[in-house]
């Protein structure tokens, strides 16, 4: 670590932390995302030809995806071919001035390429490694290829996911990569936090996450209820089983409200607010089994009474009795809320789309740590856009050798 972390009165955390992106697509790009949002230098190597794939997804226009510029903000972008032995050797000198490496191979290619922990912490015994990968870096499927996609249904959610009476749903987001991603910081910053407390680390400075682990460490109790219960846990659309009353309900003007009413307390607020006094005093229902028996007839006096009245009226009314809900929001909707705006969860940044900047919104920073705010000082840069900076400072290299290294056509 060094020492500029621990300048009294600097605004981001981890300014002074250099962190080495080997990755490609979510996992180990949204990890080094977190560091680069609060004041960490990333740099992120992409292969020469095209960089990270990520910068094709989800795109209808122009030569850079959103969601690249989303994960690769506050990043640097330096082209290198990891298959060649200058870019290796380029990039055992960034690594050798690191703080921590982030990579999301499949297990044994970069000790295939010389790039492996042995290798990067004898010339930096400091560095700390995160290693994502779809099942990790031991076990007997350590060598399966693994996308979040395939973590997500090996660790049980996409089964408990979607109507029952259909296959399996998903969550429209890349739920496995993000989370492993966050493990892999809390991971990183532990082993910092235990070397910048003066305690041994031992020899391992590597931090495994495996995909699907993150997800299934979100399944609160799918197992022990399996064990203890027989239970085994099915699809069941909007709701969770016996978490009564919770879920979307249509409005009178066809909007969505999701009201989560499973708390003793906050139920008897629920049937007051909808007029459902007797309900409110029935004693009865104070447990969730209770709740979970009725769960027909109290979801459908919650539907009488939200389709009885516009979504803005619900929500108002709710509020007032201190009930939670939330509207069912596109992207539209976020984009102009008051509470995500006064919050600076919508940032405008320019972005040259087509020739021409455009003003695009973009997600802001998480979390909120008040005098020391994580920012988003740019957008994912463009492809190759700091590697002459970076070669020249962090490796050594003047003009003619990073010409020689035949990256031009990439800036």
């Amino acid at each position: 670590m060094t020492d500029e972390l621990h300048i009294e009165g600097n605004a981001l955390p981890l300014r002074g932390i250099r962190v080495l992106e080997l990755g490609s697509f979510i996992a180990a790009p949204f990890a080094a995302r977190l560091f680069g949002d609060f004041g960490a230098e990333v740099i992120k190597i992409e292969k020469p030809q095209g960089g990270d794939e990520l910068r094709d997804w989800r795109k209808t226009r122009g030569t850079t995806s959103m969601l690249f510029r989303t994960i690769g903000r506050n990043k640097k972008s330096v082209a290198l071919d990891l298959r060649s032995e200058a870019g290796r050797e380029a990039v055992k000198k960034i690594a050798a001035q690191c703080d921590v490496v982030i990579e999301n191979f499949r297990p044994g290619t970069l000790e295939k390429w010389g790039l492996g922990p042995d290798v990067l912490q004898e010339l930096n015994p400091e560095v700390v490694m995160v290693r994502i990968s779809g099942y990790g870096q031991t076990g007997p499927y350590k060598n399966r290829a693994g996308f979040g996609s395939s973590a997500e249904s090996f660790a049980g959610l996409r089964y408990i996911t979607g109507e029952p009476d259909r296959p399996a749903g998903r969550a429209a987001a890349s739920v496995g990569d993000t989370v492993a991603g966050l493990y892999g910081v809390i991971g990183a910053l532990m082993l910092m936090l235990q070397k910048a407390r003066g305690l041994a680390t031992g020899a391992s400075q590597v931090v495994d996450v495996a995909l699907y682990e993150g997800v299934f460490s979100l399944l609160e109790s799918l197992v022990p209820d399996y064990d203890a219960y027989g239970m085994i846990r099915q699809r069941t659309g909007g709701a969770l089983p016996g978490v009564v009353p919770t879920g979307s309900y249509l409005c009178g003007d066809g909007l969505e409200v999701v009201i989560g009413g499973n708390s003793n307390s906050v139920f008897v607020r629920l049937m007051r607010a909808i007029g459902r006094e007797d309900l409110a005093e029935d004693a009865t229902l104070l447990t969730t089994e209770a709740r979970g028996a009725r769960e027909e007839e109290l979801n459908g006096a919650i539907s009488a009474w939200t389709g009885s009245m516009p979504l803005t009226e619900v929500l108002d009314k709710l509020d007032a009795a201190g009930v939670p809900a939330g509207p069912v929001y596109d992207a539209p909707s976020i984009a102009v809320d008051r509470h995500y705006l006064a919050r600076d969860m919508i940032q405008t940044h320019e972005v040259v789309i087509e020739d021409e900047p455009e003003l695009i919104r973009f997600p802001g920073v998480v979390p909120k740590i008040p005098g020391h705010e994580g920012r988003v000082r740019w957008v994912g840069p463009e492809l190759g856009q700091h590697t002459a900076e970076v070669l020249q400072d962090l490796a050594g290299m003047d003009a003619d050798g990073i010409a020689s290294l035949g990256l031009q056509e990439v800036r």
